[in-house]
């Protein structure tokens, strides 16, 4: 079965409504220029709501962080995930995790073949493959998904998490296509940015579920 990510969630009632939609992964996001930005005091009464709502695991976005932010927010937020979403070295990226004592997930931004070709390096319990976008994701753009494709079939022992342009039309496709460990969705699932749109949240959980 493919797991879902919702990610950029800003509001306790959206929070609420993503968590008792069945959803395996809630993201939080801690860039700064990010849209979806939520302040760590913020981020925490959100993640209660999560918690208290659901089993949805708490996925903590960051870009090109210090590791101290990161074990500050963590400790504060209680984060399940740590996903890094920058061009995070493999030595910050192992420093991060020791850090913040988390599972570590990384973001790959694919443009060509040229950056799926060694995903086996790259120390993450997790890969996630979106759109090169200004805005780190949560865009609605999508890369094609051939190269992802081709990724799987080259690492099928990777955990692959496809993101980029997903929606409630488009994901049990790409999931055909793609056969990914699990799908992220930010923009695919909002009526404005930071704010999930119930209905297209509720189409886009029935199509993985339905495409599972």
């Amino acid at each position: 079965m493919t797991l879902i990510k919702i990610c950029g969630v800003t509001l306790p009632d959206d929070a609420a409504a993503v968590a008792s939609a069945g959803v395996d992964f809630v993201g939080l996001n801690f860039w700064p220029r990010s849209k979806r930005y939520l302040a760590p005091e913020r981020a925490a009464m959100i993640a209660g709501v999560v918690r208290s709502t659901g089993k949805a695991k708490l996925v903590g976005v960051f870009v090109n962080p210090d590791p101290d932010e990161v074990s500050a927010v963590t400790m504060r937020v209680e984060l399940d995930i740590i996903q890094l979403h920058g061009e995070e070295s493999p030595e910050l990226c192992n420093r991060i995790s020791k850090v913040a004592f988390r599972p570590l997930w990384k973001a790959i931004a694919v443009r060509s073949q040229a950056d799926v070709a060694r995903l086996d390096v790259v120390s993450a319990e997790a890969i996630v493959l979106d759109a090169p976008t200004p805005g780190r994701g949560g865009a609605g753009a999508a890369f094609d998904h051939r190269v992802a494709a081709d990724a799987r079939a080259k690492f099928p022992a990777i955990k692959l998490v496809l993101a980029g342009g997903l929606t409630p039309h488009n994901v049990a496709a790409a999931i055909a296509q793609v056969r990914p460990w699990a799908v992220d969705v930010a923009s695919g699932v909002e009526a404005a940015p930071g704010i999930k749109d119930p209905v297209k949240l509720a189409a886009f959980v029935a199509a993985v579920r339905g495409a599972a």
